[in-house]
């Protein structure tokens, strides 16, 4: 079975204020994209394990513990984590921690975490 990580940023700890961000995002909408995205991720037969860190030193260490819990066929790093210029040091820590502990899996990388799946799939040739 293909397995996926899904590395977000913990929606109850992103900085709203950040002009970099869409207007109108708030942690509520963040948690219902996510579960769209898992919804996605099991409707093509996928198991999905999601890892929301915190935007902190705890960030690599926890996707390094879960990587070293399963093997994982692709690690979907969403879009939070990338895009707002100030979390270029979060991002960083993520990228490397999935390069250190899965380093064969392909990463893919979502606009939002309600195409995840497609992510994935682009990766893993299969969408």
């Amino acid at each position: 079975m293909t397995r996926i990580l899904f590395v977000g940023q913990d929606p109850d700890t992103v900085d709203f204020s950040d002009p970099a961000l869409p207007p109108g995002f708030d942690a509520e909408k963040i948690k219902a994209g996510i579960a769209l995205g898992i919804t996605k991720i099991e409707e093509r037969g996928w198991q999905v394990d999601p890892c929301m860190v915190r935007p902190d030193d705890s960030a690599g260490p926890m996707i390094e513990k879960q990587l070293a819990s399963a093997i994982y066929d692709c690690v979907v790093i969403g879009g939070g984590l990338r895009i707002p210029p100030k979390s270029l040091l979060l991002f960083e820590a993520v990228v490397n921690a999935v390069h250190k502990g899965a380093s064969n899996a392909v990463i893919a990388f979502n606009t939002r975490p309600e195409d995840t799946a497609d992510a994935a799939a682009r990766r893993l040739g299969l969408g």
